[in-house]
């Protein structure tokens, strides 16, 4: 049984290897309007598709500003790969809790790349 659906998505690709990125661990975070601090909202693992189902509730959804933190070197270290980047962090804004938002991101041991898609 699949959870309800997310308005948040994310969707993980390893373009070192042309498949999705299994078990890459990520925190979404919001910040805090009145104290402009990061506020973990979940910790998560990507599954093998490499997408994280039900990261963001539909009645926890708020506009705001969000964060995606992508433990990329804890994902490249358990391949036996090194990489130069330790961790990926996407800062996005939410003005209508109406919308759905997906945030893709392309991953290969020296570089990244991520977009708003649909």
């Amino acid at each position: 049984m699949e959870p309800t659906a997310s308005p948040l998505t994310t969707h993980v690709l390893d373009t070192a290897s042309g498949l999705p990125a299994r078990g890459l661990c990520l925190r979404l975070s919001w910040l805090e309007d009145h104290s402009q601090q990061w506020m973990e909202l979940r910790t998560s693992y990507t599954d093998p598709d490499g997408r994280c189902p039900g990261l963001l509730m539909p009645d926890q959804m708020k506009a705001g500003t969000y964060k995606l933190t992508f433990d990329t070197e804890g994902y490249w270290r358990k391949r036996g790969q090194e990489s130069f980047y330790p961790y990926v962090e996407v800062v996005f804004t939410i003005t209508s809790n109406a919308q759905k938002f997906h945030v893709p991101l392309l991953l290969s041991p020296w570089s990244y790349t991520t977009y708003r898609g649909s």
